[in-house]
């Protein structure tokens, strides 16, 4: 269905002819080994149906955007020199690497290269898995450029804070120093008794009470 893309003069009638692709009848041919083979066969239920035809008419809007992606990772070779089914596989897996966060980037390559093996040339496989293999690395940096300028700002609003504190703990410290020295009771001198006084108020023995006594 999407390889039919380019075979319309313009988008809106590429879109509009998917319905077709479920009413053609059945094709069917021999090979040179004298083999039947099947070209066109549609067993799907209606609800299948629907759902390729809406996810092909999206791949197809998208088309240009694609196109230009390719452009500018294929040095050398532009979409218009590509051959078409290595352009219709690029489209449908960097579709999905772009666009379906349901399918991971690895499987979308896998399938690409699969495909490129079974109706492509012997280049294909390789020819698709390089071009593919860009988008990766360009979207690993993006995601890590993207993601530096958060922990960087979460790093400077978690050290202000830290800073701050650092800056208040001596003075705390010295407060609460200040306070529990103004709460401890101060020792008070004990009076010294006048040894000197009472020594001096005591009545002296003279030698004439020592004769009287006597």
């Amino acid at each position: 269905m999407l390889f039919s893309a380019d075979f319309y003069p313009t988008q809106e009638e590429a879109i509009a002819q998917l319905g077709q692709y479920f009413q053609s009848p059945e094709e069917d041919d021999v090979d040179e080994s004298g083999i039947l083979q099947v070209l066109h066969k549609v067993e799907l239920k209606e609800a299948d149906s629907e759902y390729l035809q809406a996810r092909t008419a999206n791949i197809m809007e998208k088309i240009p955007e694609i196109d230009e992606k390719l452009n500018q990772a294929a040095a050398g070779w532009k979409t218009k020199r590509m051959g078409k089914v290595e352009l219709t596989i690029l489209r449908l897996a960097l579709y999905e690497m772009l666009h379906d966060d349901a399918i991971p980037e690895k499987v979308s390559i896998n399938e690409a290269v699969e495909l490129a093996k079974k109706f492509g040339g012997n280049d294909s496989p390789s020819f698709v898995n390089g071009i593919l293999a860009k988008f990766v690395v360009k979207g690993a940096r993006a995601a890590a450029e993207a993601k530096a300028p958060e922990e960087n700002k979460v790093c400077g609003e978690t050290q202000e804070p830290r800073e701050t504190q650092a800056s208040q703990e001596p003075q705390e410290i010295q407060a609460s120093q200040e306070i529990r020295a103004s709460q401890e009771p101060q020792e008070t001198p004990v009076p010294q008794e006048p040894q000197e006084i009472q020594a001096s108020q005591e009545p002296q023995e003279t030698p004439e009470n020592k004769e009287s006594e006597a």
